[in-house]
């Protein structure tokens, strides 16, 4: 189809060569049709010399990069048609082929659109406090801790903590068109638009730091890796180049008319090879990005369609994005909310996905943070620095006791943390350990969907490899299934567990953290959750999913299969339609004329056809009432977690408390179980169920659910019965006995039936932007 285009100067020279072949063609149909023959040969001669100077500069800048010369043939169809006299043949040629190039332009550009629109909105300049005043400079100034101005519609330059309630939109990172709230004090991530009112920002990451430099850095890499398939493509396009010669040259042979082999040359085309499979492959990493989904590069996406291994960390990947804190303990003089503030103020600066819960645990609090000093982080382990002028340091008991022994009352957290499946993130202020933040992470609500999603994409395989204690990490990996769990592994342990996997087939590991990074460029594709910002991870990764979803994973699969199809669907139909009219050529079926017109229509379909990778079915729709209502749901769970945990707590203490705690502790019980949850149980099975079996089908789907319904009702009674029943004195050991077995009941029976409901309704969410 000719050398490929790039550049201002070669688009303006694909324009001329178009332009000139069209004006030529037709002068010289006019002439002819007027009789003056010898005119219209001289048209038509003219044109097809234009094109094949194109032609001749076109092949010549290819040898000299060293690239196989397929425009060969065409020049030398172009020289031939001279030769021969078949001046018009020519001219179609050159039209052809100007055609073709304008086709393959346009092809390019729609391929890489979401990628160019994502370079080109990346912020440049940034309005800065300096002595109280606004200055515009450029972003590259921006230093950790500078106060900055975000107005209106702007691109937020750097990732910081906002001083007020805002709205952003999130939509050219994410693919979700819904508008997003952030609260003041939250993280905000780079690269969102301000939806809202100009708000404060507090930079806590230079420009080069953070996320939304670290996706430019990515998207800048999309497309500049060949993938094996493209490169095979290439090889079997310079191996087309002797095998068509051969074909030309034993038809002139052996029938001893050259018109035959100008007919072979004309109709030879190895575009099917060269410009499908890279337009698909490109097409597939630009839907890609429309989704929030980062691919580094060809090589990475046709490699994740023939991933058969997945491996997850736990912690913010198949665990909850946002983690609740459950408990704060002190354990000697400094109370909660101080070790709370203190604790929250240092991990502001920390990309750890806990980290986010203690600062949102903070902010609900009203805790005033500080800025924290000196802070130094060890991924993996915890964070330390300066607040206030004391010494915090957080994280792993290990990491906090700096090798010493644990005081009593942090064994007891960290056994109970254990046995509830919970993380303990202990808090040392002054070298002294003085306390610990318990923290609920529970597993995502679509985690378990996502796994069954993914093994009917072909993943044969899936492992959880994490860093948390064995009795955590098996309660989450056999709640989703998975094939193997490995707990305790640092960083350099999660490395042989990849390279150990690679024996079973291709790997696919899935992290967010820093301490991930390492893992990710051992597997064969690294898929880090980016949402949070870890910039080293996505650094190390070969595609990043910016949205904070793990469903965007199956996505990306079947995206990289569609683009691979696609491609192998394109080569097929176009090199078999290519050598099927050269033999037709070869035998005298078809006339130069014609075979230039064959051979654009055999360019057109096969890249036509590539640009199916760019399009799919749509799975983001319009948001219904059911997703509405789900939503509001899933809220109200989360709302009922604390006091989930609280009826666990309660029982865990009942003997410990004094009759006034015991009292207050009880009918805090008494007023979640009797009072509010009933209403929440109805509506649900009133409002949610019957959109949930409209969707699913079959006979009484919801009936597993249900029936937990009257269980909880029935364990709700017996705790009301066994309120009423306590004696004026208070429980006696046999009543504190039957009010922690049904305080257990409770809390056990709850935490499975939430999880059965909160799978449901992320399946709800899924379906309606699927349906809608």
């Amino acid at each position: 189809m000719g050398p490929k285009i790039r550049g201002m100067s070669s688009q303006l020279r694909s324009r001329l060569w178009l332009a000139a072949s069209v004006i030529g063609i037709a002068s010289g149909g006019l002439y002819h049709l007027a009789g003056a023959n010898g005119s219209a040969h001289v048209a038509w001669a003219i044109t097809t010399w234009i094109g094949l100077l194109a032609l001749a500069w076109g092949t010549m800048k290819g040898l000299l990069r060293r690239e196989a010369g397929v425009d060969l043939i065409a020049l030398m169809a172009a020289a031939g048609c001279l030769a021969l006299g078949q001046y018009l043949a020519g001219a179609v040629i050159a039209l052809m082929l100007s055609s073709g190039e304008a086709l393959e332009t346009y092809a390019d550009g729609v391929a890489h659109r979401e990628l160019s629109a994502l370079l080109a909105r990346a912020p440049r300049t940034v309005t800065r406090y300096e002595g109280g005043k606004l200055h515009t400079g450029p972003i590259e100034d921006v230093q950790v801790g500078d106060r900055l101005f975000v107005k209106t519609g702007e691109v937020v330059p750097v990732d910081g903590l906002t001083e007020s309630d805002i709205v952003l939109d999130e939509a050219a990172l994410t693919g979700e068109s819904r508008p997003v709230e952030r609260a003041t004090g939250d993280v905000v991530r780079s690269g969102a638009v301000n939806a809202g009112p100009a708000f404060d920002l507090r930079a806590i990451a230079t420009a080069e730091a953070s996320t939304y430099a670290g996706i430019v850095r990515l998207v800048k890499e999309a497309g500049q890796e060949k993938a094996p398939f493209v490169r095979l493509a290439d090889r079997y396009a310079a191996i087309f180049i002797p095998v068509t010669l051969v074909m030309a040259g034993a038809a002139w042979a052996i029938s001893g008319e050259p018109i035959r082999a100008l007919s072979v040359l004309v109709v030879a085309t190895p575009c099917p090879l060269l410009l499908a499979v890279p337009i698909a492959v490109v097409g597939g990493i630009s839907r890609a990005a429309k989704r929030g989904i980062i691919v580094k590069g060809g090589g990475a996406l046709e490699t994740l369609a023939r991933g058969t291994v997945l491996l997850f960390d736990k912690t913010g990947t198949l665990t909850a994005g946002v983690p609740q804190v459950a408990d704060v303990q002190g354990f000697g003089d400094i109370g909660g909310d101080e070790l709370l503030r203190l604790a929250a103020s240092l991990d502001q600066v920390s990309p750890h996905v806990l980290a986010t819960a203690l600062v949102g645990e903070a902010h609900a609090r009203k805790l005033t943070l500080e800025f924290p000093g000196e802070v130094h982080e060890q991924h993996g382990a915890g964070i330390e620095g300066v607040v206030d002028g004391r010494k915090v340091r957080l994280g792993k008991s290990a990491y906090v006791t700096q090798g010493g022994p644990l005081p009593g009352a942090a064994r007891d957290v960290r056994r109970r943390t254990s046995m509830d499946g919970s993380s303990a993130v202990f808090v040392a202020v002054d070298g002294q350990v003085a306390g610990a933040v318990v923290i609920d992470d529970p597993i995502r609500p679509d985690s378990p969907r996502v796994i069954r999603s993914l093994r009917r994409s072909g993943i044969s395989r899936v492992v959880m490899v994490t860093g948390d204690h064995p009795d955590v990490a098996e309660s989450v990996g056999a709640a989703l299934g998975v094939d193997r769990i490995l707990s305790e592994r640092d960083p350099a342990e999660k490395v042989d567990a990849v390279k150990a996997e690679r024996a079973e087939g291709v790997t696919i590991m899935v992290g967010d953290g820093l301490n991930d990074a390492p893992a990710l460029a051992a597997a064969d594709v690294g898929v880090a959750m980016g949402a949070r910002g870890a910039t080293a991870s996505s650094e190390a990764a070969d595609v990043v999913l910016v949205v904070d979803r793990l469903d965007r994973l199956v996505e990306a699969i079947a995206i990289a299969k569609r683009s691979r199809s696609v491609a192998l669907q394109s080569v097929i139909m176009g090199m078999g339609l290519a050598f099927g009219f050269m033999f037709f050529g070869a035998f005298g079926l078809l006339s130069p004329v014609a075979g230039a017109v064959v051979q654009e229509f055999i360019d057109v379909a096969a890249i036509l056809n590539a640009l199916r990778a760019v399009t799919g079915p749509e799975r983001r729709g319009r948001r219904g009432p059911a997703t509405d209502v789900g939503e509001r749901f899933r809220a109200e769970h989360r709302e009922f977690m604390p006091e989930l945990q609280r009826l666990r707590q309660t029982a865990d203490r009942l003997e410990s408390l004094d009759p006034e705690d015991l009292g207050r502790e009880l009918e805090a019980a008494r007023s979640f179980i009797v009072d509010r949850l009933p209403k929440h149980e109805e509506d649900e099975e009133a409002t949610v169920y019957p959109v949930v079996a409209k969707l699913m089908g079959g006979d009484d789907p919801m009936s597993s659910m249900a029936r937990a319904h009257i269980e909880i009702d029935h364990l709700a009674r017996v705790f009301r019965s066994l309120m009423e029943d306590l004696p004026p004195g208070g429980p006696g050991p046999e009543d504190l006995m039957d009010l922690r077995r049904v305080l257990y009941g409770l809390h056990a029976v709850l935490r499975l039936h939430f999880a059965q409901e909160e799978e449901a309704y992320a399946w709800l969410a899924s379906e309606s932007a699927t349906t809608t």
